[in-house]
């Protein structure tokens, strides 16, 4: 893959990194619970490697290809979103409800966190949608390796944002649970919008 492909694929990918929704909700959340940030985001990245996994194999192309079978998954993760969200400003996260939510074990903190990466409407519209734009299946590198790069540097991306999200929000955030309120009904709210949209669109689309 030559470095103008790649270096347009990481804008467009950063964005929707950047971009506040399920995994920055938890990752938050993370950050307001002593020594969960480093096991939520592993879960985080794991969901996303199986995606990966799945791109290698090939799977992500014959979805992509099958419209209802695309519709259903959208419209699957758009409504878990929503789910997400809604709880989210039902219970927003302060330090206290954070270890109420989060889990007793690393473990159960890591499962959630695969839960959630691997059922957000961004991973499907990454890997289902994005990244065949950016392969060249005519020339250059095999697909799968092609897919491989692209899958690692959203992995890469995702790492490095959430640790600092979780990271922040233990700094800045643990001692002020006003403001952690604040942030976290933001995020519902938005991950609430954003589910809205991708369903209205995935029924009626």
């Amino acid at each position: 893959m030559d470095t103008t492909t790649v270096a347009a694929f990481l804008a467009v990918d950063l964005l929707l990194v950047l971009t506040p929704g399920a995994d920055w909700a938890y990752a938050i959340s993370a950050g307001l619970r002593d020594r969960s940030v480093v096991p939520a985001v592993a879960g985080l990245i794991a969901g996303y490697a199986g995606y990966t996994l799945l791109a290698v194999a090939g799977l992500v192309v014959i979805v992509a290809s099958s419209p209802t079978v695309l519709t259903a998954l959208t419209v699957a993760g758009a409504g878990y979103l929503v789910w997400l969200g809604w709880g989210v400003l039902r219970k927003p996260a302060t330090p206290a409800a954070a270890e109420e939510a989060m889990g007793s074990s690393r473990s159960q903190i890591m499962l959630r966190g695969v839960g959630i990466s691997g059922l957000n409407p961004k991973a499907l519209l990454l890997y289902f949608s994005l990244f065949p734009q950016f392969i060249d299946t005519a020339k250059g590198w095999p697909v799968a390796a092609q897919t491989g790069l692209l899958g690692t540097l959203h992995m890469t991306a995702c790492a490095l944002v959430y640790l600092a999200v979780g990271v922040l929000s233990r700094t800045v955030l643990k001692a002020r649970p006003s403001a952690a309120r604040a942030v976290t009904r933001a995020s519902g709210a938005m991950m609430i919008a954003i589910g809205g949209v991708l369903l209205v669109e995935g029924l009626l689309g």
